[in-house]
């Protein structure tokens, strides 16, 4: 229940937001900050005068009053929490978070008015919708946090909301050393093997770190490269000056419009791009994926897997999907040749982690692809195999001393 000063305090600062023409969604906190600290004063003023309930802490309430004009409400403090990852709501009165790897149910509220509204909110500036026709929706929030929405009769009963936050802890593969994710030898040679041209596809599970890793490997790009970038919703950061970052869309109201994955990877190949990143292959924009790097176009992306040879298996059946024109007998090969590394990540105990650094040879041994482990932990320390990459030539046609690089990763 509001207190009353706090009811009032809202309302005043929603009338004069609507006076002056003021869009929350677009100024943000900060824009409405001084229409909060205003009508603050005014307030205080006139509760001298007059039985105006009185302000008990003013700094609670100016938050309180900002998280609900400018922000989402009950749900600001959890997102203003850097220890929580993910905020899902599996009903009014069911409000739940992920914080250091733990489930924890929180002690917020809401109504079912209250979890539309907020939905209504976060999809204001998203440009996509939800309704009946269109029970699902994928949309990225103004701080880069990701949202999916499931509505009735999809769901049993409530809305079912997720939001997981874009918790980018690291922006290189350096940040990921200090962060104790990755060792520094088996770091310096993921770099030379961007630097290289190897194409990449990183695995593991849900809130593993796929995407801080993505976005750590295509910082080792080099900067005269031309990248695009394909995804669901935005969530890669490429820190390089020649960029088109590009993200599939729904059906309109008429049902058309639809721009998936699979269109997003054809249209890049038209863009002149040095290097391709997919956010992450679900389905048959594998097969897309796998056309665009057997062409020599050098390229990275994520799989959702439980080890690197599962992520290898998966590579090989998802871009069966494609078609019935689609056979094994391309598929096997073209994976092969395609694919030269699987880093494979995990979360144990709320720390995440590399587990293992898998190398495709590019040779078959009939119907199973040849791989090499490079990479292995053992206990907590992630070693090399002394076993060579695939791809040595590549090292060597950028100036890499690999020998060099490798002997140092011995431990």
């Amino acid at each position: 229940m509001k207190a009353p000063a706090l009811g009032i305090v809202e309302e005043e600062v929603r009338e004069l937001v609507r006076r002056r023409g003021v869009d929350p969604a677009q100024v943000g906190a900060d824009g409405v900050a001084d229409l909060v600290d205003e009508v603050l004063e005014d307030y205080e003023e006139r509760r001298l005068a007059s039985s105006l309930p009185r302000i008990e802490d003013r700094l609670a309430l100016r938050k309180q009053v900002l998280d609900r004009v400018a922000g989402l409400g009950p749900l600001q403090s959890l997102l203003d929490d850097d220890s929580i990852e993910e905020i899902w709501i599996n009903g009014p009165g069911k409000v739940f978070c992920a914080r250091d790897g733990s489930h924890v149910l929180t002690n917020v509220v809401l109504t079912e008015s209250e979890v539309k509204d907020l939905v209504e909110r976060m999809l204001r500036t998203s440009g996509r919708r939800l309704d009946l026709s269109s029970p699902f929706v994928d949309a990225t929030l103004v701080d880069g946090s990701r949202l999916h929405v499931a509505i009735p009769d999809i769901t049993r009963r409530h809305w079912a909301v997720n939001i997981r936050k874009f918790v980018l802890r690291a922006h290189s593969l350096e940040e990921l050393v200090r962060l104790r994710s990755l060792p520094d030898h088996a770091a310096r040679f993921l770099e030379a093997a961007v630097r290289s041209g190897l194409n990449i596809a990183v695995s593991g599970g849900t809130q593993s770190g796929k995407t801080t890793m993505l976005n750590c490997l295509a910082a080792a790009i080099s900067p005269r490269e031309r990248v695009i970038t394909c995804e669901e919703v935005f969530e890669l950061q490429v820190p390089l000056p020649d960029v088109v970052s590009m993200q599939t869309r729904q059906l309109n109201l008429e049902g058309r419009g639809a721009i998936d994955l699979r269109r997003l990877i054809i249209e890049a190949l038209r863009m002149r791009p040095d290097r391709i990143l997919v956010g992450e292959v679900r389905q048959q924009e594998a097969f897309d994926l796998l056309v665009a790097l057997n062409s020599g176009l050098p390229g990275m992306t994520s799989i959702h897997a439980n080890s690197a040879m599962e992520a290898l298996t998966k590579l090989v059946t998802l871009p069966l999907l494609a078609g019935e024109n689609v056979s094994h007998a391309f598929v096997l090969p073209t994976v092969a040749s395609s694919i030269d590394l699987i880093v494979h990540l995990d979360q144990a105990k709320g720390r995440r982690s590399t587990a293992h650094i898998l190398g495709v040879t590019g040779r078959l041994e009939g119907e199973r692809i040849e791989t090499v482990s490079l990479w292995e932990r053992t206990g907590d320390l992630l070693r090399w195999t002394g076993h060579q990459p695939p791809r040595v030539e590549r090292f060597s046609e950028a100036g890499i001393d690999l020998h060099a690089l490798l002997q140092g990763g011995r431990a």
